[in-house]
């Protein structure tokens, strides 16, 4: 037997607890909600995480990890745990926590059938996960600050507009062109 069919023989032990090690992130409350309620549009989170895991563990199984949809899967629960404002460490903490599951999930079948190398490139595989898991996490971050910077921006300018203080050109002076700025062509 080799790794990738003791995975798929345990997927779903191994995704099971994988999603409860990212929903136990959570406060108590939040964290049974996630769990129990199954619901996609009542519980969009804790479906979202589910749903998420498992395809990321189908990617792994098929040797991907850069690639395909993998990115896709992965972007979905971090812009979800950036808009929680998590910290990169607690945003990303469930790639690395799928190692420790598979450890301690698979150790003994993995030692008694010498699956140590298999193992060791997966671990790897999954660090390429963590490592692209940080470029979506402060790409996801830089947009939230920039949505809160714009959003300052306009409600600034709308207390200036309020006040008067803020001055705007008439509609009909944006609209005609700057004679002075271009010359007039010589016949």
């Amino acid at each position: 037997m080799n790794l990738q069919e003791l995975l798929k023989n345990n997927r779903s032990v191994i995704c099971e607890e994988w999603v409860d090690c990212i929903v136990n992130t959570y406060p108590p409350e939040t964290a049974k909600f996630l769990l129990n309620k199954k619901d996609r549009f009542a519980n969009p989170v804790g479906h979202t995480i589910v749903s998420e895991t498992q395809a990321i563990f189908d990617g792994l199984l098929r040797g991907e990890t850069t690639e395909g949809d993998i990115p896709d899967f992965l972007d979905r629960i971090i812009r979800i745990r950036a808009l929680q404002d998590f910290s990169a460490s607690e945003s990303l903490s469930f790639i690395f926590e799928l190692k420790a599951v598979i450890r301690s999930k698979l150790q003994d079948e993995i030692e008694e059938e010498g699956l140590e190398k298999e193992l060791f490139l997966l671990e790897v595989a999954i660090d390429r996960l963590a490592l692209l898991g940080f470029d979506i996490y402060e790409s996801c971050r830089e947009k939230v600050h920039k949505a809160k910077a714009d959003e300052m921006m306009n409600h600034y300018a709308n207390v200036l507009r309020r006040t008067g203080l803020f001055y705007e050109e008439p509609e009909q002076l944006q609209k005609e062109p700057d004679v002075l700025s271009k010359p007039k062509p010589m016949a």
